[in-house]
């Protein structure tokens, strides 16, 4: 197994998700989508801060023109850091009410990307199954325009971009399948979409990170690992974990090789494993991709 280290040692989350590093103020930022609440970390000091919402948060992500932005379960709001207030800014799926946020990313152009699913988290947080595959990606541009490109998705998943733009990945973990899209960068159309990878013994297909190389590390959701995909699709390494239903990964620290994992806890209750829904790191011998602020 690789040297995993605990980030917070006291900090659990029941779904953990969407880490986003934002090298610019050296601060990692992630949720707990069914805890209701936003971090952010600037580990080389160990200063911390969080925020709690009135419903489900799936994302935060800072924005150019200061402040965050964040991807509640009804739709994307401005949250200024100091007060905790929110703002709202757009509903990109206001037309799926049952539908709640799931993978969001900003892509190198600084656009925000939105993918939905059916809301499977009860309101006294019990996890609910899903049933229907109603949900939704969504492009979000500086202005709030939002542009539909996918529908009938299960559990949207993994958003990531090439180094040189050309290319987008984005998946579905109902089907347990990674597709590749061919990118404009320019425009911000993904199109021929094809199978990047699919069903792996280990898991279930969960969010991802992209290294210099152009490896793609993913999250294996009940299978207590990452996979590291070559460009080609094929297997490099498997990366063991402590933890069994790890959720995504970042790249983060000065140097982009420190990988940070979120993971859950989610129906785990009484497995006697302590580590369940604890933010994880490893150190690699990769730099990875850098993140990008929302540009808005």
């Amino acid at each position: 197994m690789a040297n995993v280290k605990t980030v917070l040692p006291n900090l659990r989350c029941t779904l953990g998700e969407g880490p986003h590093w934002d090298a610019r103020d050296g601060v990692l930022y992630w949720v707990d989508i069914v805890g209701k609440t936003a971090y952010a970390l600037r580990p080389q000091d160990g200063g911390s801060r969080s925020w709690t919402f009135d419903q489900p948060v799936a994302a935060i992500v800072p924005r150019e023109n200061d402040g965050l932005l964040v991807a509640l379960a009804d739709g994307l709001a401005f949250l200024d850091a100091e007060s905790g207030e929110t703002t709202p800014f757009v509903a990109p799926d206001s037309d799926h009410a049952g539908n709640r946020s799931n993978e969001s990313r900003v892509d190198p152009a600084g656009r925000f990307w939105h993918g939905t699913m059916q809301n499977n988290i009860g309101p006294n947080g019990e996890d609910l199954p899903v049933t229907v595959s109603t949900g939704t990606l969504n492009r979000v541009g500086v202005d709030g325009d939002a542009t539909r490109f996918l529908s009938d998705i299960g559990i949207s998943n993994t958003l990531l971009w090439s180094a040189d733009g050309k290319k987008m990945f984005f998946g579905d973990t109902i089907k347990d399948t990674l597709n590749v899209y061919d990118y404009d960068m320019e425009t911000g159309v993904p199109s021929n979409p094809r199978v990047f990878f699919g069903p792996q013994d280990r898991g279930n297909m969960d969010g991802s990170a992209m290294d210099a190389d152009g490896y793609i590390w993913n999250a294996r959701w009940g299978g207590s690992c990452l996979i590291r995909f070559a460009p080609d699709g094929s297997i490099d390494r498997i990366i063991d974990l402590p933890v069994t239903q790890p959720t995504s990964c970042v790249f983060g620290g000065p140097d982009l090789r420190t990988l940070y994992i979120t993971s859950a806890s989610v129906g785990l209750d009484g497995n006697g494993n302590e580590l369940e829904g604890a933010l994880l790191s490893i150190q690699t011998d990769v730099a990875g991709q850098s993140c990008t602020r929302f540009a808005g």
